[in-house]
């Protein structure tokens, strides 16, 4: 299982997805939503395994727009 972890952009956690089966849905569902949560003032994103508890990886939001127009 995996979730998305919302920051804002001092690093604070501001939300979190619904969890997904697993990474490919989780990473598929994000390239869609990703504009949507730039908007509502997500700066960045942290893929979580909820098994392990622990960051697979974090990404920026913003740096993903500029290869999105």
């Amino acid at each position: 299982m995996f979730r998305w972890t919302y920051l804002d952009a001092s690093g604070r956690e501001v939300g979190a997805s619904d969890p997904f089966a697993d990474r490919g849905e989780a990473e598929a569902w994000m390239s869609h939503a990703w504009q949507d949560l730039l908007d509502e003032g997500v700066a960045e994103v942290v893929l979580v395994d909820l098994e392990e508890d622990e960051g697979v990886y974090r990404m920026p939001l913003g740096e993903a727009s500029e290869g999105h127009t």
